[in-house]
């Protein structure tokens, strides 16, 4: 009856099984094998492994650190329920490139919470015993990496390895070794194997990877200790291999030559700020030296010298030294004496600025004719005045290098500010004046009004100053390349013409004239459909707008004003792109706005030089074409987060706000990118803020597998596109426009 009851249970559970099966379930006993496995066999192991992830970009919510061997359904979960309220994607990707790791396992898992799968996607894999590397793929999440750890069977691996150690070399009579010993470490684990062999030299000695034979050459007796660990993270015992090396035979009587140095960073005094560093050199040309020591002050105790010395303690010093050689010879003692003070308190107090504005003034309290700034900055109590900078009436901010003279009738404004060698800036302050013509004489006929520092035709800087002419207009006034021009030719007869009567008062000289002159040829003005050589790509128009294309999770709406502004009507990682022709060397000018809610940043960027985004033979995605084989521009002004902010050449040039500066959050900037074989520059605003030459490599920790620069894909052309990054990192964009040069 027994019997028969065991078999009525083993059909029972038969039965179950099979329904299971059928309903797309599974079920295991507690041991992991069936009742009918037989004896001694592996079984097979059926697991589920299960990684989340949320708003943090540093780490993942949760992962497992070990699992067994065998089938396995992986779960990566990017959702609300684990903690993910921006939208923001990730992936959960295992390494196949580093031959240090498993490389079986090309999972590749992009989840968000808008996906059609709700941000939970499952994948079945086979794991193998050993170790798997996973990470985020996105740039910016490079810190989201970890280790699984897998291992034979379904039972945990708890036994350590086995570690032995061999001494070798030539001995004497008493069993010591002349001159020098070598020590081999071995290892052996029967589980998930060995990780690393570890080896410390004597007693205090701290723990190193063995790695090659460790040779003793010191005189003296000896403990190498040793012990391993394997995958699953067993530790062996420590052991240790004691011995004695003796010098060979010599007639040195000559002690070792000793002398030491200080180094670190000193005041004006001679002093060491915060610490001193002090290094010992010993030689010896006979026996060789056998052991340097040092003591601190007078009264310290002897201590081995193995590394530089850092004194952080405050106050004066003495670091005293010797040396020993093989042979027994000790050098006399010597010592070095220094000073080490605190560190100045750090400087968060901006520069103080002032103004003063001179000029001969009318019973208005206009200024006749001009009036001259002159801009003032201390810094008495922090590390002093780097640099003063100012801005005309809402102009760029230019080096401020001597008083500002303003001779143009009418209302202005000057704008000014300080930084200080700690970085700190302070805030703009400004003055308003008005100049009256003095003398009848009446106000320069300017066709515009342009402040740069040198002429430059359309987007062509011909590297001439932009010096004020007889008419007070300055030569880029002159120049009119804002005028819609009918033909090029009428544009450059109208630059000679200018040049001519300049050249005739001496304003320039016929140098300076050929340079302009080139510059206005390259401009391309005046040709049939272009804007200062430009072609409209984005007008504000929805003929305009139709002809680019909207791939990814995001979006951007056109606005009655003519702009587009980014998760209008959905979020996630997206990009709009104009797939109408590809793009060489060439300058894209355009606007952005930071319009995020609240008191958040726009987060966007501009894709430029990536290649066709469907059908990709690698990546099947076609938003992350353009992030794995072109670059983003980025557009990012927030002070804290990622720190690639605005200019930056996402994930291989940096750039931060002191660079890049910052616009108030509403207002329009403009933005050009110029690249030309692989040289990229990033104006805003009129000011040059990054330089980037692509050869190849990036400054992701770990670096990404895909980076176009490591295997010879740096495309000499491509399309561009504008990202939208989520509902609330909002931007907006008008007014794009592009030429080939």
């Amino acid at each position: 009856m027994r019997v028969g009851r065991r078999r009525t249970a083993r059909l029972w559970t038969a039965l179950v099984a099979s329904l299971l099966m059928v309903l797309g379930l599974s079920v295991t006993s507690a041991s992991g094998k069936g009742d009918d496995a037989p004896a001694g066999a592996a079984p097979a192991a059926a697991q589920t492994l299960t990684w989340t992830a949320g708003d943090d970009i540093t780490k993942y919510a949760s992962a497992p650190a070990t699992a067994v061997a065998g089938p396995t359904t992986i779960v990566f979960e990017n959702s609300a329920a684990t903690g993910n309220t921006m939208g923001m994607p990730h992936t959960l990707t295992f390494d196949v490139s580093d031959p240090e790791y498993n490389n079986d396992v090309p999972l590749n898992i992009l989840a968000n919470p808008n996906d059609d799968q709700d941000g939970r996607h499952t994948a079945e894999v086979t794991l193998a015993p050993g170790r798997y590397r996973y990470y985020c793929t996105i740039p910016g999440h490079g810190q989201m990496q970890g280790i699984l750890v897998v291992t034979e069977g379904t039972g945990e691996d708890t036994t350590a390895p086995v570690t032995s150690a061999e001494v070798t070399g030539t001995r004497n009579g008493d069993g010591a070794y002349v001159g020098a010993a070598t020590v081999a470490l071995s290892a052996t684990d029967e589980g998930s194997g060995v990780e690393r062999v570890e080896y410390a030299i004597g007693d205090a000695g701290a723990w190193q990877p063995y790695t090659t034979p460790v040779v003793v050459d010191q005189v003296g007796a000896h403990k190498v200790r040793h012990r391993a660990v394997d995958k699953a993270g067993n530790m062996s015992a420590e052991k240790a291999a004691e011995f004695t090396v003796v010098a060979p035979p010599t007639d040195d009587t000559t002690p070792p030559q000793t002398s030491a140095s200080v180094s670190g960073e000193q005041n004006p005094q001679g002093e060491y700020v915060s610490m001193a560093t002090v290094t010992v050199t010993a030689s010896d040309t006979g026996s060789g030296v056998n052991t340097i020591e040092y003591a601190l002050g007078a009264s310290g105790a002897w201590q081995p010298y193995t590394a530089p010395v850092m004194v952080h303690e405050t106050g004066a010093h003495t670091v005293r030294f010797r040396a020993t050689d093989k042979a027994g010879n000790a050098a006399a003692e010597k010592s070095v004496a220094f000073t080490v003070v605190a560190p100045p308190a750090e400087d968060t107090t901006p520069p103080v600025t002032g103004v003063g504005v001179e000029g001969a003034r009318n019973s208005a309290g206009a200024y006749i004719n001009s009036a001259k700034v002159t801009v003032t900055a201390t810094d008495a109590h922090g590390s002093g005045v780097a640099a003063i900078e100012y801005s005309l009436d809402g102009g760029p901010y230019l080096a401020y290098t001597a008083p500002v003279v303003v001779d143009r009738a009418g209302a202005h404004t000057v704008a000014y500010r300080a930084r200080d060698k700690a970085g700190n800036t302070s805030d703009a302050r400004s003055v308003s004046f008005t100049v009256a013509p003095g003398g009848g004489v009446p106000a320069p006929n300017c066709a515009e009004y342009d402040e740069r520092l040198t002429v430059v035709v359309g987007t062509v800087d011909s590297g001439v100053p932009n010096r004020v002419t007889n008419s007070r207009c300055r030569i880029n006034e002159l120049i009119e390349d804002e005028k819609e021009w009918t033909s090029h030719a009428l544009f450059l007869k109208h630059v000679r013409t200018v040049l001519d009567a300049l050249l005739d008062e001496g304003v320039v000289v016929q140098r300076e004239y050929n340079l302009i002159t080139k510059a206005a040829k390259q401009s391309g003005i005046g040709k049939p459909g272009q804007t200062e050589g430009y072609r409209t790509i984005l007008d504000g128009t929805q003929e305009s707008f139709a002809k680019w294309q909207q791939v990814g999770g995001g979006s951007f709406g056109l606005n009655a004003d003519g702009s587009i502004t980014s998760g209008t009507s959905r979020g996630g990682l997206g990009m709009l792109w104009f797939p109408e022709r590809k793009y060489g060397d060439f300058s894209l000018k355009l606007q952005w706005r930071d319009d995020a809610p609240g008191t958040g940043n726009a987060n966007s960027g501009v894709f430029v030089r990536f290649p066709w985004v469907h059908e990709h033979p690698e990546e099947p995605r076609p938003e992350w074409a353009a992030i794995k084989y072109g670059h983003e521009v980025q557009v990012f002004d927030r002070p804290d987060g990622d720190m690639y902010k605005t200019g930056s050449v996402y994930g291989f040039d940096r750039v931060g706000l002191a660079g890049a500066g910052v616009t108030q959050k509403g207002t329009w900037n403009d933005y050009e990118i110029r690249v030309v074989d692989q040289h990229y520059s990033v104006y805003r605003n009129g000011v040059l803020i990054n330089e980037f030459d692509n050869t190849g490599g990036q400054d992701f920790t770990p670096p990404r597998s895909d980076d176009p620069g490591t295997d010879g894909r740096r495309f000499a052309s491509g399309y561009v596109g504008l990202q939208v990054h989520g509902t609330t990192d909002v931007v907006s964009f008008r007014d794009v426009r592009i030429r080939d040069l």
